[in-house]
């Protein structure tokens, strides 16, 4: 996909050269078979082709399996074993057949349909295993039933090397998560309360190599962030921060190791991956986690409401304090290698100021956190402390947008000194004069912040800009 647009904008270049003279008709054609310029409007209509089929497999399937569940019960117990099993192996055949075939012209269109039936078959396999536990008698809950789907979809996906089945297996498994995260807080001690408990550590175990297996950014992407919002959920991390006696590493591991583990990930330091291909998202990712986290422990309210109930849910709940030390444990194992490697200057590359940045933002977090529940409260300190991080971190956005031209790193800066701006404005008593002033004020410097950046863009020269582009 990203290639693709990449092929799409290098055409439209190549051809306002041509216009302009820059470059002839023959080394327009050198560019047009280098980087086959005719076969991008094929690559489009394949992708609208297997969301069609995607689609339409998803609307089959459900549909066959209606009407099975329909006459289920007018059925004998060998004709529905027929049934489930003949669905699945005719379109696990049908498709794999058919997707094996190499892509070239029309034999394209029969691998995506390929792919489709694979998509239909990764379906039925939950059909299978609900009807047949129905059928026999299996005791079992809903997210029991997700989960082992999402494993059995998994290893169609590592097989395969499909995105779309890591995708559909990855989905299954956020559905299993949040239906069973209430029901896996019990006692009983289960194999799929086990994966519940221990998510973020299954999806970084099981998704990131499925990503690099399938060269596929979706899965990573999408993983990165399940991992964040399981993480937040995992240790309750806004809920954390209002106990007095919650322990201090709680509250430190929420709000520090995922940008310490983000912004420190480099493809590089597993296996035999020579290029950084998710490393930029990562880091992305670290800084919207950091602009997020720093907006919401700006809110006085939140250190204000303190309460020390926590040890009463530790005494109700041991899973609350040890099994998620576990996954701290590995993670900040994890981190902290990670950081080794990346603080080790090289001759080939130094430490970089943004490296330095972030890891003085993550010690800050972590000092203060630490502070706070282990030694003493200091709520003034804390909210004065994550309002100035919040300023520096949308200043050092709009002065990285400078350096590079970025027009979305430019406007993620002012969005976020424009929210705190706001947000202290309101959190606070403030007449109402004063706050029609604010809105004014702010409307106004938006408006030329983004009419200057403009004109600074168009200052630069072109070559310069596409320089950052490209690094970026």
């Amino acid at each position: 996909m990203i290639f693709d647009n990449f092929r799409r904008q290098l055409r439209q270049e190549a051809q306002l050269w041509q216009d302009e003279g820059l470059i002839d008709a023959d080394f327009y054609k050198v560019l047009a078979q280098r980087y086959q310029f005719n076969e991008l409007e094929n690559a489009a209509r394949d992708r609208f082709v297997f969301i069609l089929i995607a689609v339409g497999a998803t609307l089959l399937g459900l549909g066959v399996i209606t009407f099975v569940a329909a006459n289920w019960q007018a059925l004998t117990r060998e004709a529905k074993l027929i049934i489930l099993l003949s669905l699945f192996l005719i379109t696990n055949i049908a498709g794999f057949s058919l997707w094996r075939k190499p892509a070239r012209g029309r034999k394209r269109r029969q691998q995506v349909f390929g792919e489709g039936l694979l998509i239909l078959s990764a379906l039925t396999i939950g059909a299978n295993m609900g009807l047949l536990a129905q059928t026999f008698h299996v005791s079992g809950s809903s997210y029991e039933l997700f989960l082992g789907w999402g494993f059995a979809v998994l290893l169609m996906a590592y097989s395969l090397r499909l995105t779309s089945l890591g995708l559909l297996a990855l989905i299954l498994a956020i559905i299993g998560y949040f239906s069973g995260y209430w029901s896996a807080s019990g006692d009983d001690f289960t194999w799929a309360q086990l994966v519940i408990k221990h998510m973020p550590l299954v999806l970084g175990v099981v998704f990131v190599p499925l990503a690099y297996w399938c060269r596929s950014g979706w899965i990573f992407r999408s993983a990165a962030i399940a991992f964040v919002i399981f993480w937040q959920i995992h240790l309750n991390s806004l809920q954390v921060v209002t106990y007095t006696d919650a322990p201090a590493w709680i509250a430190i591991a929420a709000f520090v190791l995922p940008p310490a583990l983000l912004w420190s990930y480099d493809d590089v330091l597993f296996g035999q991956i020579t290029s950084r291909v998710f490393q930029p998202f990562a880091r992305t990712l670290a800084i919207v986690f950091f602009s997020i986290t720093f907006y919401f422990l700006s809110f006085h309210f939140l250190w204000e409401a303190r309460s020390d109930s926590y040890q009463n849910i530790v005494r109700n709940n041991s899973f609350a304090t040890w099994l998620p030390l576990i996954d701290v444990v590995i993670f900040t194992a994890l981190a902290l290698w990670q950081w080794w490697h990346l603080m080790r200057p090289t001759r080939r590359e130094r430490i970089d100021f943004k490296t330095i940045a972030v890891g003085c933002l993550i010690l800050i977090t972590a000092l203060v956190l630490f502070v706070h529940q282990a030694i003493t409260p200091i709520p003034v300190i804390l909210i004065f402390t994550f309002n100035v991080l919040l300023a520096l971190l949308g200043f050092g956005l709009i002065r990285e947008a400078l350096e590079l031209g970025e027009r979305r790193v430019f406007w993620g800066g002012i969005v976020l000194i424009t929210l705190q701006i706001i947000s202290r404005m309101l959190e606070y008593e403030t007449a109402l004069l004063f706050k029609s002033l604010v809105f004014v004020l702010c409307g106004v410097a938006v408006i030329f912040a983004g009419l200057w950046f403009e004109k600074y863009l168009s200052s630069l020269p072109a070559s310069s800009t596409s320089e950052t582009h490209r690094s970026t």
